[in-house]
């Protein structure tokens, strides 16, 4: 059964027509050189020369009623529980998709997950970024995030870039909560500049963000009609093999 959803998750995409909503998975692509960001200091930062170590990248808004805070909240988790050190074996960037937040915000952010996590050198090693539209744009693009404005809010998928030292994108974690297992193997693979395959894809295929209710649910219509295609396609693949058969089979009198 898994398998199946392997395919599914891996060939789908040649059957359906990409949602503009979600993440498009860009491995093995590179952070752009030009990116510059504000950060909760007010410093400009070019993003690819901040990155040194493995670094996790969150994209979230800071005044998000939805999905941003159980992500920051999974991720301020996880660098709690883990025996990575924050700033010696990897760095975090939360970076903010509306271009109407300003560092202010940024800061108090930042102080929140200090106190949420209480340990390692959060000052240095976790930042908290503003930009404008143009920046904004251009790294959403570059990473493959794609997110929906509607009024003041947005709607977006809840997933961490994982990138390494030389900029260039290694794995995506998915969802809100986050093993400690899960963040040190991404961690290492970005040290060694591996990239990985996400096993989450077949979860973001087989759910959709449902924007009334800010939650994924399961989106059955997808599922079924992907479902009813591959029997259709194997069932016609199964006339075929039998038609073949019966013509290679000699006749005997």
């Amino acid at each position: 059964m898994l398998g199946f959803f392997v395919f599914l998750a891996l060939f789908m995409p040649v059957l359906h027509a990409q949602e503009e909503l979600g993440v498009y998975e860009k491995l093995d692509h590179y952070i752009d050189s030009t990116i510059v960001f504000t950060d909760e200091h007010y410093n400009k930062v070019n993003l690819k020369q901040a990155i040194n170590k493995p670094t996790v990248i969150a994209m979230v808004y800071y005044e998000c009623p939805g999905l941003c805070t159980p992500l920051l909240n999974g991720l301020a988790e996880v660098v709690k529980r883990s025996d990575l050190e924050l700033n010696k074996d990897y760095q975090v960037f939360t970076i903010s998709f509306s271009p109407r937040e300003t560092p202010i915000l940024a800061q108090n952010k930042k102080k929140t997950y200090a106190r949420l996590v209480g340990k390692g050198d959060i000052e240095n090693g976790w930042h908290f970024f503003t930009g404008d539209s143009l920046t904004i744009n251009h790294l959403l693009d570059n990473i493959g995030y794609k997110i929906k404005p509607e009024g003041d809010e947005f709607i977006h998928p809840a997933t961490l870039v994982v990138v390494s030292p030389e900029g260039k994108i290694t794995r995506y974690l998915h969802g809100t909560t986050f093993l400690p297992f899960d963040l040190k193997m991404a961690v290492v693979e970005a040290s060694q500049e591996r990239s990985g395959p996400t096993i989450n894809k077949i979860l973001e295929f087989c759910f959709s963000y449902d924007a009334e209710g800010k939650k994924y649910v399961f989106n059955v219509t997808k599922v079924s009609g992907t479902i009813i295609l591959i029997l259709a396609l194997a069932l016609l693949g199964s006339l075929v093999v039998s038609s073949k058969r019966k013509k290679n089979t000699p006749n005997v009198h």
